[in-house]
């Protein structure tokens, strides 16, 4: 997994509350159990019409939000399945940081998981965030997660909570896997012995 230390990058606003993650990747596209290619379906049915057209004024869409890597949305973001499908469509569009007011759980934790820094913010300071991000291409927004901070493109900062152990996570770029694997020496110390003791099994 790609470490997550600092984060400049255009904004993408997206004002509306309850995104379920059928929004986010519709339902018949979790045949795949790649965590790539899902960025092109990312909220599918609202970028593209019936013809598989894009529509010009959805945001993703428009010229100055096609390199978008932030996305500033409204509360309760992620609801609906527990699809891990879709912050796989969200890290395979090239988006690695979600603000937004509130999430649901199990979208929170999987965003950890594969990458992406969901923050949580008083909606107020969203609301801040949100107009920055309607500026376009031309505004570009900080994420350190060392210090904890969010700097708008005017220079106004909000700090934020996330937890120490997911900090550790996405900083050192360790998913379930890596953190296995940092405990490798000892995993296999305990097998050697287990297989002296136990040579039958």
């Amino acid at each position: 997994m790609q470490k997550f230390t600092k984060l400049s990058g255009i904004a993408a606003p997206m004002p509306l509350v309850n995104i379920d993650t059928d929004m986010i990747i519709p339902k018949q596209f979790l045949k795949t159990i790649k965590r790539s290619g899902l960025g092109v379906n990312l909220f599918d049915e609202m970028r593209y019409d019936d013809d598989r057209n894009e529509v010009a004024d959805f945001v993703l869409n428009k010229p100055q939000y096609r390199e978008t890597q932030i996305l500033v949305a409204g509360d309760n973001f992620g609801c609906g399945s527990s699809r891990e499908h879709a912050p796989w469509a969200i890290a395979d569009f090239g988006i690695t940081c979600v603000i937004a007011p509130s999430y649901a759980d199990i979208f929170y934790n999987n965003c950890f998981k594969n990458g992406i820094l969901p923050i949580a913010l008083p909606q107020e300071q969203v609301d801040v965030l949100m107009k920055d991000a309607e500026k376009g291409s031309n505004a570009r927004i900080e994420v350190d997660l060392d210090a904890q901070t969010i700097t708008s493109s005017d220079g106004e900062v909000f700090s934020f909570e996330v937890d120490p152990f997911k900090k550790h996570c996405l900083i050192n770029g360790l998913d379930d896997i890596g953190l296995t694997m940092e405990k490798a020496k000892s995993i296999d110390s305990f097998e050697a012995q287990a297989s002296a003791a136990r040579p039958w099994v």
